[in-house]
């Protein structure tokens, strides 16, 4: 597992600004859940992480930004799954954007919208418009490893805390297995 493991509240250095001020804003207990530590940027894309830093990928979740369309609407929403898991983009998330087509975000829509970079986007600290749809596997894992906002750290937390974060929606069915 990650080794370094820091409270995230003291360590602002290693979150995205909107991940800090986000954390900051939580109650106190959910906040003292949230772990995070430092590690190479080059390999914070999952497989390459999981890899590099012994993490099995079932206790690796991914935050993927999807954009729903409907006419001239767009709605964004993160999808929280598994990494052995692939979000059900087509058909439960764009059924729940009330959206005729869903798709993956444009990177440059993804980090402008949410003030974090790309491959380290984590549901803590997005706009607060945006639904939060987590995958009820999730729920289930007792430590998760996430993005932190940055390429360079790691947050970890247990499944049930990323569940309990503000506007979170616990979904059966948003992923399917690979």
């Amino acid at each position: 597992m990650l080794r370094e493991l820091r409270s995230a509240s003291a360590s602002p250095e290693l979150l995205a600004v909107p991940v800090r001020a986000a954390i900051a804003a939580l109650e106190p207990g959910l906040a003292a859940t949230i772990r995070v530590a430092p590690i190479d940027g080059a390999l914070a894309d999952t497989a390459e992480f999981c890899a590099a830093y012994g993490v099995e990928l079932e206790a690796s979740a991914n935050c993927i930004v999807v954009a729903g369309r409907r006419g001239e609407s767009v709605s964004y929403a993160a999808c929280v799954v598994l990494a052995t898991t692939r979000a059900d983009v087509n058909g439960t998330v764009r059924k729940l954007l009330g959206a005729r087509r869903a798709s993956f975000a444009a990177m440059e829509d993804a980090t402008a919208l949410t003030g974090m970079e790309y491959g380290g986007i984590t549901p803590i600290g997005l706009p607060a418009d945006w639904r939060i749809l987590i995958d009820e596997r999730v729920a289930a894992i007792p430590e998760a490893i996430i993005g932190a906002g940055i390429r360079a750290a790691k947050i970890s937390l247990p499944g049930a805390s990323l569940c309990a974060l503000p506007g979170a929606e616990v979904i059966p069915g948003l992923a399917r297995e690979i």
